[in-house]
């Protein structure tokens, strides 16, 4: 086939999970997925930096999105507003089509460890540059980082729900219950007041207190 078929960024993609899957990541080449997809090497380095980006190379793709979202969220929307325009943006690429590859990609980046460092890696520079429009929304520098990375940990909680087999459900839906769930769970860090430590043979109970109290408190931490 003419190697400027439009489909040959896919045709590459799919290519080397296959042979990830075969052989391993470490042991295939550029020129075998180039060859295994009916293209040339000179086509795969137009599409792909090196066979790493073949796993990692939508980050980009899904940053730009995010921002576009923060950016285009109403000027009154609220930090976690922003971050759930920014799933919602993101989830326009991941297609019926994007799910069947999802598997062998979590596969292939479980099983080597440098993989696994360079998806976080992706991750950490992803939530650096949401923190970044977040602050050039006005939201003050911690607020932003916080809603980042919760908004990163929204999308990756999502990403492995919504790569499932047995998921039917949009990426949008998922990823939007997943944030939905996060927040909750933030806000419900404060709702519990600390234990009084005088109440629990503290400080001020008295050398007389005896080995209860002190018992009290040593299972209240270890609980």
């Amino acid at each position: 086939m003419p190697r400027w078929e439009p489909d040959a960024r896919a045709r590459l993609e799919r290519a080397a999970l296959a042979l990830f899957l075969e052989r391993g990541y470490d042991a295939t080449t550029v020129v075998e997925i180039a060859d295994r997809a009916g293209l040339t090497k000179s086509t795969f380095f137009r599409h792909f930096a090196d066979k790493r980006e073949v796993l990692f190379g939508g980050q980009e793709i899904l940053t730009d999105l995010f921002i576009a979202g923060i950016r285009a969220a109403p000027p009154a929307a609220s930090a976690v507003d922003c971050i759930a325009a920014a799933l919602e943006a993101a989830a326009s690429v991941f297609s019926p089509e994007r799910r069947d590859l999802a598997p062998a990609r979590r596969t292939v980046i479980t099983a080597n460890s440098e993989l696994q460092e360079r998806e976080l890696l992706k991750r950490a520079r992803m939530a650096a540059a949401v923190t970044e429009a977040l602050q050039a929304r006005g939201v003050d520098e911690p607020s932003a980082r916080l809603a980042a990375e919760v908004g990163v940990l929204a999308f990756g909680i999502a990403y492995t729900r919504w790569a499932a087999a047995a998921s039917h459900e949009s990426f949008a839906r998922i990823a939007h219950a997943a944030l939905q769930d996060l927040t909750a769970r933030a806000a419900a860090l404060g709702e519990h007041a600390p234990t009084d430590v005088s109440s629990a043979g503290g400080p001020d109970s008295g050398p007389d207190s005896g080995p209860e109290s002190g018992t009290g408190v040593h299972s209240d931490f270890v609980a």
